[in-house]
């Protein structure tokens, strides 16, 4: 037992060590005055009298007698304290806590406990990416998570059950449960499509039935059906079943249909046409008047800190910040927004785009005060995959958009892979700006009350 992290400042178990003590001081005390009381009227050298005398080792000099008696006393209480403690936490720990001692864990969770109020915005593989880094740093996350993808497994759901998809909602659960890696697996396990099932679905279909779908996929299918087609409380269901660490929650529960129109007037839709455009000049959202979910409205405004991103720009952060309810509860949020810039283009949604044209694309669909920083990647040794079609985000700055946000600059790309994040990077990044910010306002005002 480490009973120096048991003794770590802000786990909350000092000051019950301290109650504990006293209440058993006082016992014995009481027992010491209750022994006197039958004792005083014993005579001397009789049976009971030498009886009391042997269980108080009274033939020993005093002060070895206290000792003894003492560490005894105390070593009995310590062992009888911590089985007690883990017998009653053992039911309430997961299996992904197996083999961290007992003291790690309850650190662990109470210092997740009393991160930030955040809540990340977006879809695809950047929101996940940012997801696995923020669940180090605070369990008071919400990831709001949009529902616009028409393509794959999620499109062929969409299309037959009539349901939001749910391949972006599926990696985002997997990347905040609190379970063993092999149940992550499991959600992303795809059932292989057979010769037969690739050709029909060139088609637009799969006499395979399963094949090409995820099987998380198909299991917040099941909870949506098993809720009465309730969509929101399907995927919160899920949540509670995998130890979801924070909440994930869909932008809305119906279906959104992403359009977008190229410079040259050609209008695009479907989100797996659009990722694949080049030259987006508007994006926009049908049905437009969507009634936001209400999971994700109360986080917003409980947050602390709100991040845009990352995420493709057109086809992942623009259809949640599209939703009107969305969009208003962040500019009248009193949280700090922070946007993540991607750190490399996609080829054809964003080819060529630099840093303040991702700013300008995002502020001019929604609103000039929709972030408070940018926050983007500054280093450009990463790694690059062979088949590497896309660029690094050029730092140009400032915008077009006027007031511009303040620009946070940080080395957040995975320096083996060019394309994407480092979750622990991004997370301390972000966290880091927060706390610098927010410390400096709480100074200030401090100054001038």
């Amino acid at each position: 037992m480490n009973l120096r992290r048991w003794l770590t400042p802000g786990i909350g178990v000092k000051r019950w060590l301290v109650v504990v003590f006293a209440g058993l001081l006082l016992l014995a005390l009481a027992v010491a005055h209750a022994l006197r009381q039958l004792t005083r009227d014993l005579e001397p050298g009789g049976p009971l009298g030498g009886l009391i005398d042997v269980a108080t080792l009274h033939f020993l000099p005093f002060a070895l007698r206290g000792l003894i008696i003492g560490s005894i006393g105390a070593a009995l209480v310590a062992f009888g304290g911590m089985g007690v403690f883990r017998a009653v936490t053992r039911p309430i720990r997961t299996a992904a806590d197996a083999d961290t001692p007992l003291v790690e864990v309850i650190y662990q969770k109470r210092f997740l406990a009393r991160g930030p109020r955040s809540v990340a915005i977006g879809g695809g593989t950047g929101l996940s990416t940012l997801l696995r880094g923020l669940q180090e740093q605070t369990s008071n996350l919400t990831a709001v998570v949009t529902v616009a993808d028409d393509g794959g497994s999620s499109g062929v759901l969409r299309t037959e059950l009539g349901i939001p998809p749910v391949g972006d909602i599926r990696n985002c659960i997997v990347a905040l449960a609190d379970a063993e890696p092999l149940m992550g697996d499991l959600l992303q396990y795809r059932f292989p499509v057979s010769d037969e099932g690739e050709a029909d679905q060139a088609g637009g279909g799969d006499p395979s039935g399963l094949g090409g779908h995820a099987l998380g996929n198909l299991l917040l299918a099941a909870m949506t059906a098993i809720e009465g087609g309730d969509f929101e409380e399907g995927v919160r269901r899920l949540n509670r079943i995998l130890a979801v660490r924070g909440q994930v929650v869909p932008v809305t529960a119906t279906p959104l249909v992403l359009h977008a129109r190229c410079t040259d007037g050609t209008v695009i839709d479907g989100q797996s046409r659009i990722m694949h455009t080049a030259e987006i000049e508007q994006v926009w959202i049908t049905p437009d008047d969507v009634r936001a979910s209400e999971d994700a409205l109360a986080a917003i405004a409980e947050a602390d800190l709100i991040v845009i991103g990352p995420g493709s720009l057109y086809t992942s952060l623009l259809p949640s910040l599209l939703v009107p309810g969305v969009r208003d509860a962040v500019l009248a949020s009193a949280a700090l927004r922070v946007y993540v810039c991607n750190v490399a283009t996609q080829a054809g949604e964003t080819s060529g785009m630099t840093l303040a044209g991702h700013v300008d694309a995002l502020f001019g669909h929604t609103s000039p005060r929709l972030a408070d920083i940018v926050l983007a990647n500054d280093r450009f040794d990463a790694r690059k995959p062979d088949d590497w079609s896309a660029e690094v985000v050029r730092l140009d700055w400032p915008p077009r958009t006027t007031p511009a946000p303040r620009l946070v600059l940080d080395q957040v790309v995975d320096p083996d892979y060019a394309h994407h994040h480092d979750p622990e990077r991004l997370a301390a990044a972000v966290l880091r700006t927060y706390e610098e910010t927010v410390g400096s306002k709480r100074r200030t005002a401090v100054r001038t009350a």
